[in-house]
């Protein structure tokens, strides 16, 4: 089976969509997701400002069909998302070190979990430490070694290193998915594809 790299931020309902398509799909297919946590704010100011403009002057029709769209990503998907969350766009930047302090002990997918449904379904703001440290007890780690974590500086470089990584890659937002080193696919919606390649039916 190909490899799989999955460069994500849980700030991005379509990234908690895809999160949980993939993690279905690996227990289907018996392949293994090199989870890849990033910042993709960071992503955003370097080679992708138009999500700014979007945000700052969105178009009326597009936006509606946007919620629409999501609202039924997310039947289909059997998940319940808020759209918006209170606070949106959110700083996701101590909810991601966290990610990567949560893979050390092989607990990012539970964490991961954890803060996307604390923010997209439970509408929580997870640039907060007290929400963070829920995030924390409901995935079953250790809060305190977690919070205490995020604020070293090789956790810092890390999320930094793995953002400069997926621009240099091509990248340019959450979700991004390599199979086999290099074939890049953007986005929830082409999970099949993704499939497609894993499975050799193309």
């Amino acid at each position: 089976m190909k490899s799989v790299e999955v460069f994500f931020d849980v700030s991005s309902p379509w990234t908690y969509l895809a999160f949980e398509g993939l993690e279905a799909m690996r227990r289907e297919l018996a392949f293994n997701i090199a989870w890849r946590p990033f910042l993709v704010g960071g992503v955003f100011n370097a080679v992708n400002p138009t999500v700014y403009e979007f945000r700052n002057n969105p178009p009326p029709a597009k936006l509606a069909y946007q919620a629409k769209d999501l609202a039924d990503w997310a039947r289909a998907g059997g998940l319940t998302i808020t759209w918006l969350p209170r606070v949106f766009p959110v700083n996701s930047v101590k909810a991601m070190r966290g990610c990567l302090v949560a893979q050390r002990d092989g607990q990012l997918v539970p964490f991961a979990r954890a803060a996307f449904e604390a923010y997209w379904r439970d509408d929580r703001d997870i640039s907060q430490e007290d929400v963070l440290a829920d995030v924390c007890r409901t995935a079953g780690v250790d809060a305190d070694t977690v919070l205490a974590a995020i604020a070293a500086q090789d956790v810092k470089d890390q999320l930094r290193a793995n953002t400069d990584e997926l621009i240099e890659r091509g990248g340019f937002g959450t979700p991004t998915i390599y199979v086999g080193g290099n074939d890049m696919y953007f986005g929830n919606d082409r999970l099949p594809l993704v499939r497609r390649a894993l499975t050799g039916a193309d």
